[in-house]
């Protein structure tokens, strides 16, 4: 009887706890107005050091599937993995698969709460298509990546999905931490606006205007990132000596549905309780 009887205390300690964690109004219109919220402290160290230490195990040799920077051809990116760098990983992939704890975190009940708020949906799935990795950014050959939307080559009843993303040490713009256009996730774009590969165009001068309001993100290790997948963002090279990590999910509402025969159809969706 006594352990049952702490047994359900330290459940109803840890529902409190997930409870006092759950969004508040003001970082609910937040996230509305900006496409974008910094939830610090959402991962316990614990946690993090877990996933961290999955994560350096799995990149010394670089366990597949995985993407090369020679593969995306990105600024600052090897051009071919033959050359100089170009066996340096930018992803590691299928993260939902890799391990336990990576799962852990992706259904954590006070991480999943905030996404199920600012969704608006009580049931919940994980796109195994996109994202669902680790993002690795490593020192001399790390690309950066320009300014772009999430959804431009997700193909989903709606553009309403949430990204999940976190930090597992210092982020920072020195080392390529992210950088994104408060509230355009709301906007709409000509698409003059755009390159061919769908980035934002910098020599137009309206949207200057546009990148003068971006923002940079600091991050420590723990702090979750919750960014819309219309909004605008991007992220320099690690110009430091040290990798730098994190864990990234996206998620939609279950009636969110992805189209058929497309590439976020290809694997099916996670529900998450």
């Amino acid at each position: 009887m006594f352990v049952v009887k702490l047994y359900n205390r330290r459940m109803d300690n840890y529902k409190s706890m997930v409870e006092n964690d759950v969004l508040s109004d003001l970082q609910r219109q937040q996230f509305s107005r900006d496409g974008f919220l910094k939830v610090s402290g959402l991962a316990d160290n614990n946690l993090c050091e877990r996933i961290l230490g999955v994560v350096t195990a799995s990149m010394a040799p670089a366990i597949g599937p995985l993407e090369y920077e020679a593969d995306v051809h990105y600024q600052g990116a090897p051009q071919f993995r033959a050359d100089d760098g170009g066996d340096t990983p930018r992803r590691l992939l299928n993260a939902y698969a890799r391990d336990s704890v990576f799962r852990e975190w992706a259904c954590r009940p006070n991480m999943v709460a905030c996404v199920k708020q600012i969704l608006g949906s009580d049931t919940l799935r994980l796109t195994q298509n996109h994202h669902n990795c680790i993002m690795t950014k490593l020192p001399k050959f790390s690309s950066r990546t320009d300014w772009h939307q999430d959804i431009r080559y997700w193909s989903f009843d709606k553009p309403e999905l949430i990204n999940v993303w976190l930090a597992l040490g210092n982020e920072t713009h020195g080392n390529g931490g992210m950088k994104l256009i408060p509230g355009s996730h709301r906007m709409e774009f000509d698409r003059g606006r755009l390159d061919a590969k769908l980035f934002l165009r910098q020599d137009l001068d309206e949207n200057k205007v546009l990148l003068d309001s971006a923002v940079n993100v600091d991050m420590k290790a723990g702090d979750v990132l919750f960014f819309h997948c219309r909004t605008f963002h991007a992220a320099g090279a690690n110009t430091t000596d040290k990798p730098k990590y994190s864990l990234v999910f996206s998620y939609h509402a279950a009636d969110n549905n992805p189209i058929r025969g497309t590439r976020s159809s290809r694997l099916e969706s996670v529900d998450i309780a």
